[in-house]
């Protein structure tokens, strides 16, 4: 189904104006990106519908759909549970992707971050007939599934629509014995179904860009020159059956640094493997909240508050040194909680909870954080 080099560009994390504004997207550095990724032979492209504020959709418009002839590029676009409540809503996101975008058709559509709360409205709205629907008229190319949950719930899906064409799963050395995120048992269930796998969070939402001093010594005694995160995009693109890593690069610097290594691939050996699995153990003991910072807890929440930058301030200051009271981070909480609810504004509604693809006890975080910083 897939030709193309295994990098793909996730259009979440785009480069901003104002580190405060999802939506701000700096669209002349983003399109210096895309550039780049283009030039070097990459292809893939991944945005959905409420990435960057809402934005991400425009902005591929901007800098690559009106900028590149249409046969040079695949993009992907999804449809989330969460914003559509009955079958006219389901089309009037699709037209106004197609209207975003200015794709004219879409070569990837997913349903999208399918877990045991959303499937049933999946079932309940029929759209994977829907689907279908489209790929008939022409407007997708290939249809499949983003999926945060259990193997068995993906095995049930995948029997009941065996003519998906592909999943998309979480699959990172970090989380691959996880018990909330099951990327090994979720990877090895596609597998069994034979269905191509794209990986999302390879990098755990830069999680794995930053390691604690003695996993990042264990992987630099072993390769002074190669970049913390490549070894996580590496092991994810060194799993067969895997078709796409979608890395959600958000400066220059982070593109050209995958494209270095990506652009003449070369899969990980066993022993590299070794060493992921013994820094995820070093990152294991010490990482409080595992957030990567996709957001979706955001766009319903109530008070505003700032989640995924509260649970980085809080896991930064968790690995420093116990003894050390004051951090940076208390000055920065100050700030951000000028323009954003504090933790302690929680109404504990669940809006978040439930939106958590990582089934993280957010509520009960976001008391630690309020402990700590207020």
């Amino acid at each position: 189904m897939n030709n193309e080099k295994k990098l793909g560009f996730g259009l979440m994390r785009l480069p901003l104006l104002d580190k405060n504004d999802a939506a701000g997207i700096d669209l002349e550095e983003t399109k210096k990106m895309v550039d780049a990724f283009i030039e070097k032979g990459f292809t893939y492209f991944d945005t959905a519908w409420m990435y960057c504020g809402f934005a991400s959709e425009k902005a591929t418009k901007t800098a690559l759909v009106d900028r590149y002839p249409r046969d040079k590029f695949t993009l992907a676009t999804k449809l989330h549970s969460g914003f559509f409540n009955s079958f006219e809503d389901r089309d009037k996101i699709f037209n106004a992707q197609l209207d975003n975008t200015g794709a004219g058709y879409f070569d990837y559509y997913l349903l999208h971050g399918i877990d045991a709360g959303s499937y049933p409205k999946y079932e309940q709205f029929d759209c994977f007939n829907w689907l279908r629907d489209k790929k008939k008229q022409g407007l997708v190319k290939h249809m499949g599934l983003s999926f945060h949950d259990t193997p068995e719930l993906l095995d049930e899906i995948l029997t009941k629509h065996p003519d998906m064409e592909f999943v998309q799963l979480q699959i990172n050395y970090l989380d691959w014995e996880s018990e909330w995120i099951h990327s090994r048992a979720c990877y090895e269930m596609a597998k069994k179904h034979g269905i191509p796998v794209i990986v999302m969070e390879p990098v755990k939402g830069g999680t794995l860009a930053k390691l604690p001093d003695e996993a990042e010594k264990l992987l630099k005694d072993y390769n002074p020159d190669a970049s913390i995160s490549s070894w996580a995009i590496r092991f994810a693109a060194s799993l067969d059956n895997v078709m796409m890593v979608l890395s959600g690069m958000s400066s220059m610097e982070q593109m050209q640094d995958n494209l270095s290594y990506m652009e003449d691939f070369k899969p990980m050996s066993e022993e590299e493997k070794v060493l992921c699995f013994k820094a995820a153990d070093i990152i294991n003991s010490q990482i409080a909240v595992p957030c990567t910072g996709c957001s979706y807890c955001t766009e319903g929440c109530p008070m505003k508050i700032a989640i995924p930058q509260y649970f980085s301030m809080y896991n930064e200051d968790m690995r420093e040194a116990e003894s050390k009271g004051w951090t940076v981070n208390l000055s920065n909480y100050q700030l951000v909680s000028q323009k954003f609810g504090k933790a302690s504004a929680c109404v504990a509604c669940g809006q978040c909870e439930n939106a958590c693809p990582q089934h993280l006890p957010i509520i009960e975080h976001l008391k630690t954080v309020a402990k700590r910083y207020e």
